[in-house]
């Protein structure tokens, strides 16, 4: 006999671990997490928090946490470029590029208007202890820390778990019906046999985490500085710059830098000339600053070729790893969680088929790929801007600051060069502008009735996003009126796991009908009219902008807040019509 018997193990007690700890928490499934470290994270890592993951964090009750110690909006404004922070020669200190970034500056209405929530930005160093504070309210004694999976075993009816405490040498063995695989990749994928496809190895990123006083140096309403120089070389042996807090803007105390090695660099490991090359690249001699992790990683682009093996499911790094940029790592991650999450607690609540399981790897292994292909591409395009200035890779010293040299000349060719330079930097606006990437993904099959219709047009750079209720996207916001308070579309799915009915002005039948569903099908679904007599009014006409179906019509939203199912008009047994659609959806 099992020493503990759980629905739902949950192996990783990172940020995607313990988001899915939340989540299930907020579902009403028992579950136990384990985690192989003492605590969390005591490296920053990922730190950018894009829209559509504090969208599920505000759905579950922790964005407003995040908010109240995250980056303020005035401090994420933008992105630059600059040949160093600091310098008195001619070629130091000089601002080539700035962008508006993460829904910041110029990006601000067009990001307000597709959103009720903004970005935010806050370290996974102090970000994973407050989604272990929410996770630990919600299922108090159910997260052990310095608990390792050794062995791991699927039956017919379950899977069995050796889990050992790290404190003590002692085994346990816990029995759970499913297996949230939120690792790493270090332990549960390779027992199960996944392959990570995709290249890997292609460069050392040494990222180093200190304090030390740059206020003099920084512009507060710059959340990233790259740094381009003759002494770097180019983007990536120059090095990028993010304040890490907890004090924001010029004043925060800690900072990260990145930069590359080569993997066959000896000088890789040479932690000792790592505070000397920073303050080199800074152009910041006698910086006073203080280490506290120089961390290694090797670049990679790499994707599981299975999410679910029988009983286990894999998310977060351990189903896909890529470069930081474009910030989809930890997003993804969190994404991967909410996907799971609520389809997890169906199938065990009895109210879906256990195959709507299937619908987690058909639905997010498409999106997973997509962003490996992402971040990849947005890494490798600073060394496109890298050409733009001029910089040839591998090139002499001499060279190099000739480039600069050339790129700053108070001459018509410098004035070309820098028209130039200003044309190849924007491409980046793919990583620091990727608005429609982060919130326009969709998924095509899985659990949703496709309706036929042709998807919007996708911005090729990813900027431009076209909200749509065609099934398999998420849910447009838009906000709504109800009994004199301001809500969004997306907040009318809430945290317990039900699906809405959203039906136009005439579309009581549709409502009456998903009452009768409901009741019949002992699902959780709410019915929702939205017009002058309805649930909710659209005192703006965003909504009837987006809604994309007729005052008669309906469409069904999942508890992810992505689009089920739609009809532009009425039917003549809309009863009928729910109860098919919800055989297909849950695969009941």
């Amino acid at each position: 006999m099992a020493d503990i018997d759980v629905p739902v193990l949950i192996v990783g007690g990172g940020g995607c671990g313990l988001s899915a700890s939340i989540f299930l928490s907020d579902l009403g499934v028992d579950h136990l997490l384990v985690e192989r470290h003492t605590g969390t994270s005591h490296l920053p890592k990922a730190h950018y928090l894009n829209q559509r993951t504090m969208e599920v964090f505000r759905q579950h009750g922790v964005a407003d946490s995040v908010y109240e110690v995250g980056t303020p909006p005035e401090n994420m404004v933008k992105v630059r470029w600059r040949t160093s922070l600091g310098g008195d020669g001619a070629l130091d200190a000089r601002t080539f590029y700035e962008m508006s970034a993460f829904g910041g500056g110029a990006l601000h209405d067009r990001y307000s208007q597709d959103s009720p929530c903004l970005s935010s930005n806050y370290p996974q160093i102090r970000l994973e202890p407050l989604l272990r504070r929410h996770a630990e309210e919600r299922a108090p004694g159910r997260l052990l820390f310095h608990h390792e999976l050794t062995e791991l075993s699927e039956d017919a009816d379950g899977v069995t778990a050796v889990v050992r405490d790290r404190d003590t040498g002692q085994d346990r063995t816990v029995r759970a019906r499913y297996v949230i695989g939120a690792d790493g990749g270090k332990t549960v994928g390779s027992m199960l046999g996944v392959q990570m496809q995709g290249p890997t190895g292609l460069l050392d990123m040494v990222s180093t985490h200190f304090t030390a006083d740059l206020s003099q140096w920084w512009d507060d309403s710059c959340l990233i500085t790259w740094f381009v120089n003759p002494e770097g070389a180019g983007s990536w042996g120059s090095g990028a710059m993010v304040p890490m807090g907890p004090t924001w803007g010029r004043r925060s105390e800690e900072w990260v830098l990145h930069f590359t090695f080569r993997p066959d660099d000896p000088a890789r490991f040479d932690e000792a000339a790592i505070v000397p090359r920073i303050r080199e690249l800074l152009k910041l001699p006698d910086l006073d600053m203080t280490v506290h992790k120089v961390s290694h990683w090797i670049l990679e682009g790499v994707l599981a070729d299975r999410y679910r093996v029988g009983r286990v499911f894999l998310a977060g790094d351990a189903a896909h790893r890529h470069p930081p940029t474009t910030g989809l790592g930890l997003n993804t991650a969190i994404q991967d969680a909410h996907n799971l999450a609520w389809k997890l607690a169906a199938v065990l609540s009895g109210t879906a088929a256990e195959t709507l399981l299937d619908s987690y790897e058909s639905e997010r292994q498409p999106v997973g790929m997509r962003n490996v292909d992402w971040a990849m591409f947005t890494f490798l395009n600073h060394m496109v801007i890298d050409a733009g200035l001029g910089l040839m890779p591998g090139g002499p010293p001499e060279a190099q600051v000739a480039a600069f040299e050339a790129l700053f000349s108070d001459s018509p060719m410098g004035e070309t060069r820098r028209s130039r330079a200003a044309e190849v930097t924007d491409t980046q606006r793919t990583e620091f502008q990727a608005h429609d990437l982060e919130i326009g993904f969709r998924y095509d099959a899985g659990a949703l009735v496709p309706d036929g219709t042709e998807p919007p047009p996708r911005d090729p750079m990813g900027t431009i996003h076209h909200p749509t209720t065609r099934p398999g996207h998420r849910l447009p916001h838009a906000w709504l009126d109800r009994g004199g308070a301001r809500v969004s579309t997306l907040d009318l799915a809430g945290p317990a796991g039900g699906y809405v009915l959203l039906a136009g002005p005439d579309g009581e039948p549709w409502c009456a009908a998903a009452e009768q569903i409901a009741e019949k099908l002992d699902i959780d679904l709410t019915a929702v009219r939205i017009g002058d007599a309805g649930d909710c009014t659209d005192p703006t006409g965003r909504w009837a902008e987006v809604r994309q179906i007729g005052d008669g019509g309906a469409l069904l939203v999942r508890p992810d807040n992505h689009v089920a199912w739609r009809t532009t008009g009425a039917a003549a047994d809309p009863g009928d019509v729910l109860a098919r659609v919800f055989d297909t959806v849950t695969g009941r």
